[in-house]
């Protein structure tokens, strides 16, 4: 897949191209509902899909406050673009020069000229231009005018709950620990991305040596406890990444009580001299063992964190 950070990236004569816009946080069930489409549309018109996106949640500029933790960060939802097989994802630096332009403006120079756009698919709710005056009746306006075809897209919804598929309910899930629904909705286990980092070592000393993953790291952390999941390491040089499967935790060690910020470490099983400094991983969260608990001494500790891997290794088998 092609990345391309602004319009003037584009190459000349790069469409005719199916696009899609949305902010593709997760890049859900429903988003690949409307990609899938898009590629059927441009298989049929010998063109290229491409997904325009935003590098962070327009709202982060407009609307601090009401602005939502994303699920996923750059890097990360653009590995999941590029899984979905499309051809391209233009990636718009959402700052207030692109939030002041109107919505023609957005339309020729972000997406008519550069792209050469012969359709355009969004949802119901989708909204662009200077004060979010656009609106999918805007684009037919525009398509009308600039001979480009709209396809507005019905939302998913999940079965059972008849709930519209989206972000937000993701995140719900996430946060309350619920990653097995999250991941029904997302097509995969919710996850996160980093570097491994030194910690405290206090795993290794316990037993159970864990790879720290870097505060910095990209995704949505789930509420703070014990997970069964997996970790792929990605270093350079491998080409698929290496899969582990691991006992992940979540939170502040309150045992210790001497850990400021929460953090996700990943005892990868049965290994105890794995080097993974400085590796860049991915940690996907599969099923909540428990919640964090504050234990009265190392003893009982250690007696849980076996139990805990044993739970683990029996819901990865």
């Amino acid at each position: 897949m092609i990345v391309f950070r602004s319009p003037e990236e584009v190459p000349a004569a790069f469409g005719p191209s199916v696009v899609a816009i949305g902010k593709f946080d997760g890049v859900h069930a429903g988003h690949r509902v409307v990609l899938e489409r898009a590629k059927v549309d441009a298989a049929a018109r010998g063109a290229k899909v491409v997904a325009v996106t935003f590098d962070r949640n327009p709202l982060a500029v407009l609307r601090p406050d009401l602005s939502p933790e994303e699920l996923v960060g750059i890097t990360q939802k653009l590995r999941l673009l590029a899984e979905t097989g499309i051809d391209a994802t233009m990636v718009l630096t959402f700052d207030e020069s692109l939030a002041a332009l109107d919505p023609r403006e957005f339309v020729v120079d972000v997406l008519v000229r550069p792209l050469g756009m012969s359709t355009v698919l969004v949802g119901t709710d989708f909204r662009f231009g200077c004060g979010g005056t656009g609106t999918p009746e805007t684009l037919r306006e525009l398509g009308a005018e600039f001979g480009f075809r709209v396809d507005v897209v019905d939302e998913v919804r999940g079965i059972h709950e008849g709930r519209r598929v989206s972000s937000t309910w993701v995140r719900e899930l996430v946060a309350a620990g619920d990653v097995q629904s999250a991941a029904q909705l997302l097509g995969r286990p919710p996850s996160v991305w980093g570097e491994v980092v030194h910690g405290a070592k206090r795993g290794r000393e316990l037993g159970f040596p864990t790879a720290n993953l870097s505060p910095a790291l990209e995704g949505f952390i789930p509420a703070d406890g014990v997970y069964a999941g997996w970790l792929i390491d990605e270093a350079p040089g491998l080409r698929s990444g290496i899969r582990y499967p691991a006992a992940i935790s979540v939170g502040t060690n309150p045992t210790f009580g001497d850990v400021v910020t929460r953090q996700v470490e990943a005892y990868v099983l049965d290994e105890h001299d794995l080097d993974l400094y400085g590796h860049e991983v991915e940690v996907q969260f599969v099923r909540r063992i428990r919640g964090m608990v504050a234990f009265d001494d190392i003893g009982t500790l250690m007696r849980q964190m076996t139990d805990d891997v044993e739970q683990v290794r029996r819901v990865l088998a």
